[in-house]
């Protein structure tokens, strides 16, 4: 995880050091509860390095709520864009799981995720989320 002074930058797959400090620590918290069932909403500040576009994707992702969906051509009509570049911005999504890109599927797929482990993440936390009965 990556985080400025003001909030996370991005979430990334890797192990290894991470620097010590309350945001980092807050955030880690937060996905430790989320993983336990225990959080549904983050609080955790976010600061996007982005295009102005991403972060108007990204804050309509995080509008959907726990264990709900959206398609991509659902954004595409509420932002007025086309769907392929809904998915275009879920797939560059810095911040996964906190900012739920994985709540966006295809119209008749799930569509890609930007996280590690692909397709079978974004089932995982779709299931997590008790979204599973969408995926049979």
């Amino acid at each position: 995880m990556l985080a400025g002074t003001s909030g996370i930058t991005a979430l990334e797959w890797r192990t290894g050091r991470m620097d010590d400090t309350p945001i980092l620590r807050r955030a880690i918290a937060q996905l430790e509860a989320y993983f336990a069932g225990d959080l549904r909403d983050f609080t955790v500040p976010i600061r996007l390095r982005c295009s102005e576009f991403q972060q108007t994707v990204c804050a309509a992702m995080t509008a959907i709520p726990f264990g709900e969906t959206r398609s991509y051509g659902d954004l595409a009509d509420q932002l007025g864009v086309p769907a392929q570049a809904i998915g275009q911005a879920c797939g560059g999504n810095p911040v996964p799981i906190i900012i739920p890109c994985h709540r966006v599927l295809g119209t008749n797929g799930l569509g890609g995720y930007s996280g590690d482990g692909g397709i079978e993440t974004k089932v995982w936390l779709l299931r997590h989320e008790g979204a599973a009965g969408l995926l049979i």
